[in-house]
C-alpha cells in the first residue's frame, strides 16, 4: 500500500515540475493523539516507511525531496508566523489569534511544511561559491581572472551587513 501511495505522490511531482516535502515523520506516533476506533489503524501504519519509499522513487526519478522539522507546523501562522495552542480551537480547524487567517489545519500546516521547504531548499541548491579551495574568482582588466583571498570578499559581506 505505501509503495503505490508513494508512485502517485513522486509521479504527480514529476508530471507538475515539483519537488516533495514531507515532516520528519520519527516519533509520529508519540505526537499524534487520535480517537479510539482510528488507534488501530496508526499503530498498523508503517510511517518510516512510506517516508523512505518516497524519498527513493524521488531520488530515482529525480525529484526534489526534503524532509523537514514539524515543530509547530500545525500552530503557526503561515501569513504572520504567530505560533500558539491558541490558534487551533478544535482538532480540524485553524484560527490565528493575531491576523484572523482560518481554514483547515490540514491544509494550514502544509503551507508551512512547503515555505520551511523552500526555505530550506534555497541552502540545499545553493551552489559551491568557487571550486578554487576558498579562492574566489574575480574578473581583471581585459578578459583574465586572477585569484583575490577570500578575505576581502569576506570583509565586504561582513560590512554590507553591518551598514547595509
Amino acid at each position: 500500500m505505501n509503495h503505490a501511495i508513494a508512485n502517485k505522490i513522486v509521479a504527480d511531482a514529476q508530471r507538475t515540475g515539483r519537488g516533495i516535502a514531507l515532516e520528519e515523520l520519527s516519533g509520529i506516533r508519540g505526537r499524534v493523539r487520535l480517537r479510539r476506533h482510528q488507534r488501530a489503524t496508526l499503530s498498523t501504519w508503517p510511517f518510516h516507511q512510506l517516508g523512505a519509499a518516497i524519498a527513493y522513487k524521488a531520488r530515482r526519478a529525480g525529484v526534489p525531496f526534503l524532509e523537514v522539522d514539524p515543530a509547530y507546523t500545525s500552530q503557526t501562522c503561515p501569513r504572520c508566523g504567530h505560533v500558539a495552542r491558541g490558534n487551533r480551537p478544535g482538532r480540524d480547524h485553524f484560527c490565528c489569534r493575531r491576523c484572523g487567517l482560518a481554514g483547515p489545519a490540514d491544509h494550514i500546516a502544509a503551507v508551512n511544511v512547503r515555505q520551511r521547504a523552500r526555505t530550506a531548499w534555497v541552502f540545499v541548491s545553493m551552489p559551491d561559491p568557487s571550486p578554487h579551495r576558498g579562492k574566489v574568482m574575480r574578473p581583471q582588466r581585459g578578459s583574465q581572472w586572477r585569484r583575490g583571498a577570500q578575505r576581502s570578499v569576506n570583509n565586504r559581506a561582513a560590512n554590507s551587513a553591518v551598514h547595509g
